[in-house]
């Protein structure tokens, strides 16, 4: 693959600031995707020159601990862990990372519970959360933290309401100059790569376009459903109580979305019936999803377990090496750029 030396130039250039603050060659980070994100497709992200990143989701300490310690033996460049703001063994699972000075911790699902984002800084690491709105993204920069995501609706797994496109136009102009921003949701190429960078984004974030990586664990069952699928099948769950503050999940299609709904009447009447705090309720709902999300990608069942996709997804065309996808990635942005003036 050749790309044009011009465009490539004016990529590097726009890609500087986001790979200075991961230490990695392209500002590219893997999404953290819970069973996905394990250290044989974290390790193949960092040494193709981009960033990875181990999705904790619902491990227990010791798990992580393992797994980092496994991605460590496989890469020798930097990588990040993805911790669930939920958790209950939160700073717990941040002393694990420190003990194995991991360089950046990303805090999703939510504001960083008191004393985390502390906890991550004094280890040394970078605190990278998600924003998804212009209000929290000012409240996030002025409590410290280091870089910020933002993630738009088109993306895989748990979302919010609002477009890649919106929040990007939103919130790049007002905060990009305070702190490196990473766009994510919807990007399946690289003249979307190039549009954000222009835009002001240090770098970008995907997941549901590593997911057919030859180094991808995910069951070849999961990634036959990938290959097969259009935009369209990648649809959100829907709430069908108020009262209970379901964040939506985008995947794909199946009878799994409607074991969902049976699983949120369950919880609703529990509620009712007083036998669930709210917080317990939410999560056994997260504990739905980690389960249904493995019987997917480990053991390959896509009819009754949950097929987290994007709607990239039907950029996903075939299964091929990290290494491959990152380089069609950047020569695509490089041909972008080609066409600009400067």
């Amino acid at each position: 693959m050749t790309i044009n030396s011009t465009g490539a130039e004016r990529l590097q250039r726009r890609m500087a600031r986001g790979a200075a603050f991961l230490g990695s060659e392209v500002a590219i980070l893997g999404g953290g995707m819970s069973w996905v994100s394990e250290r044989n497709l974290v390790a193949a992200i960092s040494n193709a020159g981009g960033f990875g990143v181990i999705a904790c989701g619902a491990m227990s300490t010791d798990l992580l601990d393992a797994e980092i310690a496994g991605t460590k033996a496989l890469t020798d460049k930097p990588f990040g862990v993805n911790l669930i703001t939920m958790h209950p063994d939160l700073m717990a699972l941040i002393d694990v990372c420190a003990k194995h000075k991991v360089s950046h911790v990303v805090l999703a699902g939510g504001l960083p519970p008191k004393g985390s984002l502390e906890a991550i800084k004094a280890s040394g690491a970078k605190c990278v959360c998600f924003a998804p709105t212009l209000a929290l993204a000012k409240k996030l920069i002025r409590s410290g933290v280091d870089a910020l995501v933002i993630e738009g609706m088109e993306a895989g797994g748990h979302i919010g309401p609002v477009s890649t496109s919106v929040l990007a136009q939103e919130i790049l102009p007002e905060i990009a100059h305070d702190v490196p921003v990473f766009i994510a949701g919807g990007i399946g190429r690289g003249q979307a790569i190039a549009g954000y960078l222009d835009m002001g984004a240090a770098g970008v974030q995907l997941g549901t376009r590593f997911v057919c990586a030859t180094e991808s664990i995910a069951h070849p069952n999961f990634k036959k459903a990938f290959i097969r699928a259009s935009a369209r099948d990648a649809v959100a769950s829907v709430q069908i109580d108020p009262r209970l503050p379901v964040i939506p999940v985008r995947a794909l299609k199946n009878a799994g979305g409607e074991l969902f709904t049976q699983k949120q009447r369950e919880v609703a009447q529990a509620l009712d019936e007083g036998q669930l705090a709210m917080a317990e309720a939410q999560l056994q709902i997260e504990h739905y999803w980690a389960g249904a999300l493995r019987r997917a990608v480990i053991d390959g069942d896509i009819e009754h377990g949950s097929v987290m996709a994007g709607q990239s997804v039907g950029m996903v065309t075939k299964e091929e090496p990290v290494t491959d996808i990152i380089a069609t990635l950047m020569e695509e942005a490089a041909q972008a750029l080609e066409k600009r003036t400067a």
